[in-house]
């Protein structure tokens, strides 16, 4: 869903993983939801628009040749919201799901519209946008993400930074409301009539 007048795109999902190596905070169904914490089932491309049409500006995905630069794009702060076992909702932003595991505290980073980007398959002339291989809320680093983090982060096994806070997420299966709210300058958030 798109809340245009608070600047939020919504999305429904589940809990996919508890105890794992993470290079995904979420994913699109089918893809990667062995390193991802929450699975997602929309096209990686309906959320791109959607962040868009909320105010969101596109910047580039990561760059690794010939030397590394980091993803950039507007800033979007996600929140997860899910009923515990009493029925409660309870929310928290999605960094305390995830455990940076050299300091052992939540991650700290925040996330990037990087915008991922099209392939065109040169036979057929079908596009084909990258983010649908489920590189969709990246926390390690992939020129495909859609949101990425803005600071080096491998996707290579043994140099994986993060891992699933498995404390502080619901069991398996928990329903969860995924909030995606761009940071915009406050001139972007007025509204002009």
């Amino acid at each position: 869903w798109i809340d245009r007048e608070g600047h939020r795109v919504v999305l429904l999902g589940q809990v996919c993983q508890r105890v794992a190596l993470l290079e995904m905070f979420a994913c699109t169904r089918g893809t990667k939801e062995h390193e991802s914490v929450v699975v997602i089932p929309t096209r990686a491309e309906f959320i791109h628009a959607a962040l868009m049409a909320v105010g969101a500006e596109q910047g580039r995905p990561v760059q690794f040749h010939p030397e590394y630069v980091p993803a950039s794009g507007t800033e979007i702060e996600i929140e997860v919201r899910w009923k515990d076992e009493a029925g409660e909702v309870r929310s928290a932003r999605a960094q305390e799901w995830i455990r940076d595991m050299k300091t052992k505290k939540p991650m700290a980073a925040n996330w990037v519209f990087a915008g991922s980007s099209y392939w065109t398959n040169e036979e057929t002339g079908e596009r084909f946008y990258q983010a649908e291989s489920g590189d969709l809320i990246c926390v390690s680093n992939f020129p495909s993400a859609m949101l990425d983090l803005p600071i080096e982060s491998s996707q290579r096994e043994g140099e994986l930074l993060f891992e699933a806070f498995t404390e502080n997420i619901p069991p398996l299966g928990t329903p969860v409301t995924i909030v995606l709210a761009p940071k915009l300058a406050k001139a972007d958030t007025v509204r002009k009539e």
